[in-house]
């Protein structure tokens, strides 16, 4: 075996050629990238003529301008810096250009001009509709007016062919009626109605009434067959009414509790309840026992009963007395909201417990805290 043995050598090559970087041969077809374009402008001398595109133009322009044009405002001029007066803005006389358009001009086949001056052909300036005949209402909203049923239920009913106007059944939605019409329901109608629910729940502190919020669960959340009161008279009826996860759907408070509030509160899947209870021209009383701190002179006293204003309007007139040392008795028709805890402190208290114990002739009664019943038939707000 012969062993070749090669010696190492140093490399002393400091030419240019060794050190300086590749060059890279320039394209004589492009342009130099190190200064800025020239922009492709039309001389004044040159007349307008018909082969002369400006709209090309316009392109070539935009594109052979600078990449920071994106950055540019309606006006011409950089968003960092201030913007041009108004009166040096282009006009559509100098542009041609009107109020942009959602999608492209051409598409939508925009002329200069008609977008804004030309308002009676352009839907987006159609007048607003005329008010409707009052003499002949919606067919749902005069049902909800004469206590059928809720407007949603009413356009259930008349889509299901359940509604009958002057003899003649009525089946498309937004029909209209005369004030005087004879409205007749089926009786499949009053059975589903039959199937609705309404519930009473004593609310306890922590929970929203409607809509779950900043972290706290809404108040359905406990209409679950584990809460439900256990005296409930319906469930030891003759046909005792179980529990179905259908009473959950289109099941919402008819009013509500603040979240630091407790006592009655009404779910209900019944429109008629509903407008009933929290409409514009409800006058459903509202009991509540509140427990307050701080003293309350009778003048005071009188205030609370009425007199008191909230947000510039006059409170309705209320029932403010004593029911202990420690407590109030509240009986409102109207319920603003925080409206308890706000009348007393434009006298001077503060509340320490807010809790509702009647709606109409309907009572808490001895239904325990975190637990719900059904209204019974029998039962009338």
């Amino acid at each position: 075996m012969t062993t070749i043995k090669l010696s190492k050598k140093t490399t002393s090559d400091t030419s240019p050629r060794a050190t300086k970087a590749p060059v890279r041969r320039t394209d004589p077809s492009k342009r130099d990238r190190t200064v800025a374009p020239k922009p492709a402008v039309r001389p004044q001398s040159e007349p307008i003529n018909e082969g002369f595109d400006t709209r090309a133009l316009e392109q070539t322009q935009i594109s052979q301008s600078k990449a920071s044009q994106r950055n540019h405002r309606y006006d011409g001029s950089l968003r960092d810096e201030a913007p041009r007066p108004k009166e040096s803005r282009p006009t559509l006389d100098d542009t041609g250009r009107d109020t942009p358009r959602r999608g492209g001009k051409m598409r939508d086949g925009f002329e200069v001009g008609d977008f804004n001056n030309d308002r009676a052909s352009n839907p987006m300036f159609a007048p607003k509709p005329l008010p409707s005949n009052p003499d002949f209402p919606r067919l749902s909203k005069r049902m909800a007016e004469l206590g059928f049923c809720s407007r949603r239920e009413a356009d259930e009913w008349i889509s299901n062919g359940w509604v009958k106007v002057d003899g003649r059944i009525i089946d498309e939605l937004g029909s209209r009626v005369a004030m005087n019409a004879k409205i007749e329901i089926s009786k499949d109608a009053e059975k589903h109605q039959s199937e609705i629910v309404t519930i009473i729940l004593n609310k306890p502190i922590g929970f929203v009434s409607g809509q779950a919020e900043d972290g706290y669960d809404p108040a359905i959340v406990l209409i679950h067959p584990d809460n439900q009161w256990k005296d409930d008279p319906l469930l030891h009826h003759a046909q005792p009414r179980e529990f179905q996860r259908g009473f959950l759907k289109g099941l919402a408070p008819a009013g509500r509790l603040d979240i630091d509030s407790t006592g009655l509160l009404v779910l209900t899947q019944d429109g008629r309840v509903a407008r009933h209870l929290i409409g514009e021209d409800s006058t459903v009383e509202k009991e509540y026992l509140v427990r307050v701190e701080g003293d309350l002179s009778y003048n005071n006293l009188d205030l609370l009963n009425h007199g008191l204003s909230l947000d510039g309007v006059k409170l309705k007139p209320a029932k403010v007395s004593w029911q202990n040392e420690d407590q109030l008795r509240f009986v409102l028709r109207e319920g603003r909201k925080r409206q308890i805890r706000r009348m007393c402190e434009l006298v001077g208290l503060k509340v320490l417990g807010l809790k509702r114990i009647r709606i109409g002739s309907v009572t808490l009664g001895k239904l325990p805290m975190g637990e719900w019943r059904y209204l019974r038939p029998e039962e009338k707000f």
